[in-house]
């Protein structure tokens, strides 16, 4: 049989739980967070006092549906929409909304919660909800956007690709659209596997390239690697990669990070700049060649006429009773030498003029030099040049193309005999020097006792198409320059003393 409370114990229930709810609405309205509360059908029931001060609007006006005036206009139809999609499931709500401040009318995003409050039987009594200010978390995410966005179309306008990989699984755990694109793949497709990447990679580079990487990692260095990327469609890209290793605090190796730049244009276009170049190469070779037709020919001639004449003293001493055979044998032999010595300068001129493309093997200087003066050597003496050679002993072998490195002093020993043909003093001498520079470089000095250099066209000597010769063309000393500057060299000019000019190069050692 139950009690009934009499009045003044009902009294005493319902004071303390109008105590109760005003402690909790004091509680409520000093939390620093927008909160609200609605009836089942979703008008609103109550707001907070944050809600209050942020909106400006009193709770008579936010009551009802009078609370969506401060949603942005273009927010409040989406925001309405998943209410009511709530409304009638029952489940949770969530969503993100710009509101509006009444101090300056400014709309901020909110993140805007909300969850049912059911009774025992089950049914909805109420809806609570919280609206937190994350207008600082957007900007901070559009911000991060857009820079992924400019760094996005940085990477596409530059053909540049990042990427990292994750050294424990051994994963690649980023790679940018660009780097996508670079090895063919679906720029907004997911990661391929390592093997996948590596296929892509030429056949031809795809050992070297991967020992290159292999080495770094476990040296845990930086690195460079340049290599060709081969499409499904056959499509060939030249790369260039660069990577940075990421040691953590315990000292081991975390990541590699990197990048890879397209530079399938640039190398195209260096390609076509050297196949210009040696063809202009070969083609100042071959005049050259043809001003030194004279020479030449006078070169090849002694011999055959050396041959000429034993092979008749041979015939006399076979005619000869008895047949001195001695001297037969004895003139065979000299026939011979005279047989070699105009092939080997016949081979000499042919490999000048044979068109071929760059080749860089080890190769002796001073040996380059003894080919160019026994080509040259009739030019010299025909115009009463006196040839002085110093040749340093133990020079450091330089990788190069011999024939390129050989049409650059031939340029300049031509040049030096004619400079000195136009000259009526009596000193005509042609220097060839060459030297250790000590700095792990070979120096060659071609210096001639002519006419010399004016001051003022000592910086332009070596441009195209600049000449100081009447009939000169411009080219032989700007290619003399590109063939040095190929090999890693420079190559000037300067005064000689008393008179003349003095031309050098410098060339690296190998190794």
């Amino acid at each position: 049989m139950s009690t009934l409370a009499t009045p003044g114990e009902r009294k005493v229930v319902g004071q303390e739980l109008h105590s109760s709810e005003s402690r909790l609405r004091l509680i409520i309205d000093a939390i620093p967070t927008v909160a609200w509360g609605t009836l089942p059908d979703g008008s609103n029931a109550f707001v907070n006092q944050r809600w209050l001060d942020y909106t400006g609007m009193s709770a008579e006006q936010a009551a009802g549906s009078g609370w969506q005036a401060v949603f942005h206009p273009e927010d409040i139809g989406k925001h309405v929409e998943r209410w009511r999609a709530s409304l009638a499931s029952g489940r949770p709500f969530e969503n993100e909304a710009r509101l509006r401040r009444a101090t300056d009318g400014e709309y901020r995003w909110f993140l805007i919660h909300g969850a049912p409050l059911r009774d025992e039987a089950g049914n909805i009594a109420r809806w609570y909800g919280t609206a937190i200010d994350i207008e600082d978390r957007k900007r901070a995410e559009q911000a991060l956007r857009r820079s992924e966005s400019f760094l996005a179309d940085a990477q596409k306008m530059s053909h540049t690709g990042s990427w990292a990989y994750d050294v424990a699984s051994r994963r690649i755990i980023h790679s940018s659209e660009e780097y996508h694109r670079l090895f063919g793949f679906d720029p907004t497709a997911s990661i391929p596997d390592p093997a996948e990447w590596v296929r892509r990679i030429h056949p031809d580079d795809q050992e070297r390239a991967i020992d290159i990487m292999g080495q770094k990692i476990r040296e845990r260095a930086d690195y460079e690697v340049d290599f060709r990327i081969i499409h499904p469609d056959g499509t060939i890209k030249y790369v260039h990669g660069t990577a940075h290793p990421v040691v953590g605090p315990s000292g081991d190796l975390v990541e590699i990070v990197g990048s890879c730049i397209d530079v399938t244009e640039r190398k195209l276009a260096e390609e076509a700049r050297l196949d210009a170049q040696n063809k202009l190469a070969h083609a100042n070779r071959a005049t050259t060649m043809g001003q030194l037709a004279a020479s030449i020919a006078h070169e090849v001639n002694q011999p055959i006429t050396g041959v000429v004449a034993n092979a008749r003293a041979a015939l006399r001493f076979l005619g000869a009773a008895p047949a001195n055979l001695n001297e037969v044998r004895h003139t065979l032999e000299e026939i011979v030498k005279d047989g070699n010595r105009a092939g080997e300068i016949i081979a000499k001129i042919r490999a000048l003029v044979k068109k071929m493309p760059p080749q860089k093997d080890r190769l002796d200087m001073n040996g380059a030099i003894l080919e160019v003066i026994a080509l040259t050597r009739s030019e010299i003496l025909r115009s009463g040049i006196s040839l002085r050679t110093d040749l340093a002993k133990e020079l450091p072998a330089i990788q190069g193309d011999r024939v390129h490195l050989q049409q650059v002093l031939l340029n300049l020993v031509i040049n030096a005999v004619e400079a000195m043909g136009s000259e009526s003093n009596s000193l005509r001498e042609l220097r060839i020097v060459t030297s250790d520079d000590g700095s792990n470089g070979v120096r060659v000095v071609v210096s001639d006792s002519g006419p010399g250099v004016d001051r003022e066209a000592v910086e332009r000597l070596f441009d195209a198409f600049y000449t100081t010769k009447a009939d000169g063309m411009g080219m032989g000393l700007a290619i003399c320059r590109s063939i040095i500057q190929t090999h890693g060299g420079r190559i000037w000019v300067t005064p000689n003393t008393p008179r003349g000019a003095v031309f050098q190069f410098r060339v690296p050692a190998l190794g």
